[in-house]
């Protein structure tokens, strides 16, 4: 229950910073300020892919039942140093071969110092977390979204370029590793740490197994959405895309907290039932039947509010943005549906079905842009969202039912 609170807390703190930020975005930005805010914060999910979504989830799987400080402990924490750096490195090599439009070489090393720091903080977050300093977790993660949120708008009010504005948004969340690594020296979570200790290869195996799932939402996730904003910005225009873009952020924040209750108490009940199969679905099919119609009640509900939710969030010249609002909130409740059946595949460590129905969703996504795009311009975005989704819980739904005993 505390774990849950702390998560619910946490995420609470990460999304309300999110609202402002993009409030101030929208507000103050010259038009498609709102797009290359969420272009930056793409990339810096595609930088920082590999340890959060894959490393530091195994680090709290594997840390939680160690005693800190203790040999065991600083392996798993020294093999988990080892494969960000080497993400890290990775990341760096492709920004510099390929470099960003309008940043100079400068702004390139700055923006990596500050994933970099981004990527420690979060580390030792994720040692708070397995260690239960929920206190210190639940800090950081208010003072990451209070930082950023208070970078944004001084550099906004200073009349800054945008580009500028953006690397002070990462650079005040890197500062967090500072008070990190002063709560985990506290909590001891750094005792008896060397730089010179041997890595363990039974350490980078069990961690690399995380990496691998992590890997398809870095390509089929990530990437894709990456791209997509990328031609959509240069077909349709910054003002145009920003209208697209208001839905997608608004979708964004509701999707992180769908995702954080999920994650806090639907998975870990059905991994305690993975070796239950019987109990399992039944324990789906309940779930299921609660959320179908719970989604669309609120979903719902965004869509009747849409007139004066879009304004409030964002800015008034981004009503428009209610246009695209029906087929997005449409994709997002069978995308929901859709994760139910997938964290089976994650409870039950099933990570080559996982990365196959990654792979084919966003084959399938680009297939339905690719065919809706020309067709419908802009709208053709959320329609293809629409579609991709609705065919993963089709085909979710059917190879469930299908292999039901």
């Amino acid at each position: 229950m505390r774990g849950s609170m702390g998560t619910g807390v946490a995420v609470v703190a990460r999304a309300a910073g999110a609202l402002v930020v993009n409030k101030l975005f929208a507000t103050y930005a010259p038009a498609g300020g709102l797009t290359l805010l969420a272009q930056f914060q793409n990339l810096m999910a595609l930088l920082t892919a590999l340890p959060n979504d894959g490393v530091h989830v195994g680090v709290v799987k594997y840390l939680a039942p160690l005693r800190p400080g203790s040999p065991r402990y600083r392996l798993w924490l020294g093999a988990a140093t080892v494969l960000n750096l080497a993400a890290l490195v990775a990341g760096g090599a492709v920004l510099a071969a390929r470099g960003l439009p309008g940043w100079n070489a400068g702004s390139l090393a700055a923006l990596l110092v500050g994933i970099a720091m981004l990527t420690g903080q979060t580390l030792l977050g994720a040692a708070l977390l397995a260690a239960g300093r929920l206190r210190a977790y639940i800090g950081l993660s208010v003072l990451v979204a209070g930082l950023g949120t208070g970078a944004v708008a001084g550099a906004l009010w200073q009349g800054w370029q945008l580009n500028s504005v953006l690397l002070a948004y990462l650079l005040a969340q890197g500062l967090t590793l500072l008070p990190a690594l002063g709560l985990a020296a506290r909590a001891g979570l750094l005792r008896h740490l060397r730089l010179a200790a041997p890595v363990s290869r039974a350490a980078l195996r069990g961690l690399g197994q995380f990496l691998l799932m992590a890997v398809s939402t870095l390509l089929f996730g990530k990437a894709v959405d990456f791209v997509l904003r990328g031609y959509l910005l240069q077909t349709y225009g910054p003002a145009r895309t920003d209208l697209w873009q208001a839905v997608a952020k608004l979708s964004d924040n509701y999707t992180m907290v769908f995702a954080a209750v999920m994650s806090s108490v639907f998975y870990p009940r059905l991994a305690a039932l993975a070796g239950q199969p019987r109990a399992a679905r039944a324990y789906l099919r309940g779930v299921l039947g609660l959320l179908a119609p719970v989604l669309a009640v609120g979903l719902g509900l965004i869509f009747a509010c849409r007139n004066w939710l879009l304004p409030l969030l964002f800015a008034p010249q981004l009503l428009g943005a209610r246009e695209f609002l029906a087929p997005q909130l449409l994709g997002d409740w069978a995308k929901f549906l859709s994760w139910v059946f997938i964290f089976q595949l994650t409870a039950r460590a099933r990570t080559g079905p996982y990365i196959a129905v990654q792979a084919a969703s966003a084959a399938v996504f680009a297939a339905l842009l690719a065919l809706l795009l020309p067709r419908f311009g802009l709208e053709g975005a959320v329609l293809a969202h629409a579609g991709r989704y609705g065919l993963l819980l089709l085909g979710c739904g059917v190879y469930y039912y299908r292999n039901e005993e």
